[in-house]
């Protein structure tokens, strides 16, 4: 089962500070959920600046779920207060891009 999360960060002065700081981890556990097929894409999503100021995420889990339990619960910038919101609507990506089964 696909789904795109979106998560969009904070807007105070402190919020790309924060973004930083998790950074690192952030990007270690993307590396682990593209290599084990669970993460399809992602990028950041940038202000009008151009400055990072949130992710999109298209993923592959079993279930929402499992996509909380398995990822997003751990996930460095939910527990660093990075992003502020975070979406996550189910979809159907492009048979393509979809994980071989």
């Amino acid at each position: 089962m696909q789904f795109i999360v979106i998560g969009r960060d904070g807007t105070d002065e402190k919020a790309l500070d924060r973004r930083m700081a998790a950074r690192e981890a952030h990007l270690a556990t993307a590396k682990q959920m593209h290599d084990t097929g669970r993460w399809l894409y992602a990028a950041a999503i940038l202000n009008e600046d151009g400055k990072m100021a949130g992710s999109v995420i298209v993923c592959d889990f079993e279930s929402e779920a499992a996509l909380r339990s398995q990822w997003l619960d751990n996930e460095a910038y939910v527990k660093g207060n990075v992003w502020e919101t975070v979406e996550v609507t189910r979809a159907a990506v492009a048979p393509f891009w979809a994980p071989k089964q």
